[in-house]
């Protein structure tokens, strides 16, 4: 009986390290080409971060005050110091994110890291850098100066 409890420990220990460490790509485009292009972009800074992966899922995100011209990108980078780089598609504008109110001519947006990657990076000893809000940045390519602003 015991021995059959060992290795179900160690086999549970063993699906939950491959599923924290497995290497997922879902990105929209690619990111690193982007960020390595010679092309004009555009980076704003978190306003405000939550990393508590441990609540479930869409517990580690950053909130991002972004100008309203770029309402139109194709596509932004999320890159989160430590987590690496991941491309997604604009969607939903707010005005009102967890107590953070954009500002004239401005919305927000609220992007995510996966709750693996976030449990992940706070076993390898990394919460203070990813809890940190300059650690978050987005990066869209830069509007050209004909676009509409709408």
């Amino acid at each position: 009986m015991r021995r059959r409890l060992t290795y179900i420990l160690i086999l549970l220990l063993s699906l939950s390290m491959i599923t924290l460490w497995w290497p997922v790509n879902d990105s929209q485009c690619d990111s690193a080409a982007f960020l390595a292009s010679k092309t004009q972009k555009f980076q704003v800074q978190a306003t405000k971060v939550l990393v508590k992966p441990w609540r479930g899922k869409h517990h580690a995100y950053g909130i991002f005050m972004v100008p309203d011209k770029y309402k139109q990108a194709p596509f932004f980078v999320l890159t989160v110091k430590g987590a690496g780089s991941d491309c997604s598609k604009p969607f939903g504008y707010s005005q009102n994110v967890d107590d953070i109110f954009a500002q004239p001519g401005t919305h927000l947006v609220k992007d995510f890291i996966r709750t693996r990657t976030a449990l992940r990076l706070i076993l390898e000893g990394l919460y203070f850098q990813i809890n940190d809000q300059h650690n978050w940045t987005l990066t869209f390519p830069q509007q050209q100066a004909n676009q509409n602003n709408s």
